[in-house]
């Protein structure tokens, strides 16, 4: 087990590496639209690459998330392993709607040697959602 400062240092650790291994610039908050961004997860259990919509109002949220579910099958063409999740619970207890593609091999944060293959994961899988949601970006606006 680690200390709250040793699990700060490695998750801090974790981000400068895959920077500095990957350095791009990533999509990531900048969608132009309010509450809705992409992020890479890593914890001491999973990592993921996700398309989280949690804009303070649960109608709008579900306006965006229903414009994405109507992409979905053009979606899943590209990644077959996306999921739609319309309750995803958050460790804070906060539900959101995400829309992720999990990383299947065993990872932990607190892993070094599991880093390397999560890192060509995200560089894999980010540009491809980044993609749709450019060529899709009209559609998932107009709500």
């Amino acid at each position: 087990m680690f200390s709250k400062e040793e699990a700060a240092k490695l998750r801090k650790e974790f981000w400068t590496s895959f920077g500095k291994s990957f350095p791009r610039k990533w999509l990531l908050y900048n969608t132009k639209i309010k509450g809705v961004a992409f992020k890479f997860v890593a914890d001491r259990k999973k990592a993921m690459v996700c398309l989280d919509i949690e804009n303070p109002d649960e109608l709008v949220n579900l306006l965006y998330y229903d414009q994405l579910l109507s992409l979905k099958t053009i979606l899943e063409t590209d990644i077959p392993e996306v999921i739609f999740d319309d309750e995803y619970l958050l460790e804070s207890g906060k539900t959101i709607h995400r829309i992720y593609v999990p990383y299947l091999n065993k990872f932990s944060v607190y892993n070094k040697n599991s880093w390397r293959d999560c890192f060509e994961f995200y560089v894999k899988v980010m540009p491809k959602f980044e993609l749709f949601f450019y060529e899709y970006e009209d559609i998932i606006k107009n709500i």
